[in-house]
């Protein structure tokens, strides 16, 4: 483990949600100062506050406008635990094209630096996804909520009191999490002495968009969260992403939410080496050792092949499995990307050679098809 750095404490300006009362425009802008205070000691400051912040899209060619609103259709978009909007990015292209407006939050704690998800609460996610769901609400009709692990959570939770919410996307939605994150915030008895303890992982955070270190705090807020989401059969239609190799998340819990999802035109996507043959469930065999996949992620289903950062000839390799244990492969993980396979850190997987984590889906295209089936079955 790395030595704690300043980035391992709480900057004092990221554990509460500021952005009520003000329009998106002025919240991003907000959010951009204090990015930039964040970051402004950095060489790459500015590429670290443009994927971290959040954005608004409108939408492009001859969209539906709205009755008595701007738009007929919107889309709140809403970045996982330790991530960034960033990573919501190519979704929100994807929904400005289909003639959404579209909205991206950053949540609280994100995307200034790991130390300031030590102090933080879900609850001020949650206030972000209100703000972002009223602040969209005001300019359509139609009022949709994305969200990726974390954020799929939080928008299932908002969806349960705010009848405005009209459907759901959800990809590698964390409903199921390991259950030692119940227990992860009992070092709160010893680790004001020893400060490392407050910590799961201590790493380089060499990642632009995304935390590498990840603190026992996170892990206890996002327990927390999922316990407050109440057991709904959801009336509204829903479209689902889920890995079934997914190490982050349990991938079952998306399969029991979306079994008692009651709207028909509801669908899952299924990423798997297994064969899966069931009714409203696309299955997608994630194994394609042409391209040396093994299988899918957790980290891969929302970012296309193309991606600059995280795509098949991007900049960032993720090879944080080996990090703690292995210097030699992690060096040859970052190192030799041409020899290393791909997916999911399974034990099975690890077992086949060296290998890197998968961060781009290499289904994208199809997933697009998918999607707009869906958005074009809504009416």
């Amino acid at each position: 483990m790395d030595i704690l750095g300043l980035r391992h404490q709480s900057s004092g300006v990221n554990s509460r949600f500021v952005g009520g009362g003000l329009s998106f425009a002025v919240y991003v802008q907000r959010t951009q100062a204090m990015l930039h205070q964040a970051h402004g000691f950095k060489n790459d400051e500015e590429i670290y506050v443009a994927g971290n912040s959040p954005f608004e899209l409108l939408p492009e060619g001859d969209f539906e406008k709205g009755r008595d609103k701007p738009y007929k259709r919107g889309i709140l978009l809403t970045h996982g635990l330790s991530d960034s909007p960033y990573h919501m990015r190519h979704l929100g292209a994807f929904f400005q094209r289909q003639g959404f407006r579209v909205m991206a939050i950053l949540l609280p704690g994100h995307g200034t630096q790991p130390g300031d998800l030590l102090d933080i609460e879900w609850q001020e996610w949650a206030k972000a996804v209100q703000y972002g769901a009223d602040t969209l609400e005001a300019e359509v009709d139609e009022m949709y909520l994305g969200g990726f692990s974390a954020g799929a959570v939080l928008s299932v939770l908002q969806s349960t009191h705010d009848k405005r919410v009209r459907g759901l996307f959800l990809f590698s939605p964390a409903f199921k999490i390991d259950l030692r994150a119940k227990w992860a915030n009992l070092h709160r008895m010893y680790s004001k002495f020893l400060p490392k303890e407050a910590w799961l992982d201590v790493r380089q955070d060499k990642d632009f968009y995304k935390y590498e270190s990840f603190c026992k705090n996170a892990a206890a807020q996002m327990y927390l969260l999922t316990k407050a989401l109440p057991e709904i059969e959801a009336k509204i239609p829903v479209f689902a992403v889920a890995s079934a190799d997914d190490t982050t998340v349990h991938a079952s819990g998306t399969m029991r939410f979306m079994l008692r999802v009651q709207n028909m035109k509801s669908r899952l996507v299924w990423y798997s080496t297994k064969k899966i043959d069931q009714q409203n469930i696309e299955w997608v065999n994630s194994a394609l050792p042409e391209q040396r996949i093994l299988s899918s992620a957790h980290t891969a289903i929302v970012i296309p092949p193309q991606d600059a950062h995280y795509g098949v000839n991007g900049d960032y390799f993720n090879c944080m499995h080996y990090y703690d244990s292995d210097e030699k492969r992690y060096t040859a993980c970052r190192t030799q990307p041409q020899t290393a396979l791909l997916g999911e850190i399974t034990p099975q997987n690890l077992k086949q050679g060296l290998l890197r984590r998968l961060m781009y889906n290499p289904h994208w295209a199809a997933l697009e098809v998918s999607m707009q089936k869906f958005i074009a079955g809504l009416g």
